[in-house]
């Protein structure tokens, strides 16, 4: 952990340039030093389908979500939070200019009993 997902329309899939902005999100979080690199993991939801407000303009959105595993401090996770909405404003700000788009980004914290997960990328990381 930890896991972003991006949930996009798909009507901004050029203009979105995910691959830029995950390759910035996983540096930022194996920069804070609280989460382990080999878990650090971006993927993009796209979808195909939606209805958004009125229906009348060609709208966008991306709702994001980081999933961490439980045990970091709240204060933690708001400074992670605030950094990693930054990043993201500042990735989508040329397409919020441009267009009707959305931005939504959330923290969900695992239960830490039942979140199961066997990774070998670790011990690539641990020389």
């Amino acid at each position: 952990m930890p896991h972003f997902y991006a949930e996009c329309t798909d009507n901004i899939r050029q203009q979105a340039d995910l691959p830029a902005l995950f390759a910035k999100v996983n540096a930022a979080l194996a920069d804070t030093g609280i989460f382990p690199i080999g878990g650090i993991r971006s993927r993009a939801i796209w979808l195909d389908t939606w209805q958004m407000a009125d229906g009348k303009h060609d709208y966008a959105f991306v709702h994001m979500t980081l999933k961490i595993g439980s045990g970091r401090s709240l204060e933690s996770r708001q400074q992670v939070g605030e950094m990693l909405f930054e990043l993201i404003k500042t990735h989508f700000a040329a397409l919020m200019e441009s267009r009707y788009l959305a931005l939504s980004f959330e923290i969900e914290e695992l239960h830490p009993q039942l979140n199961y997960k066997q990774n070998n990328v670790h011990a690539l990381f641990k020389s």
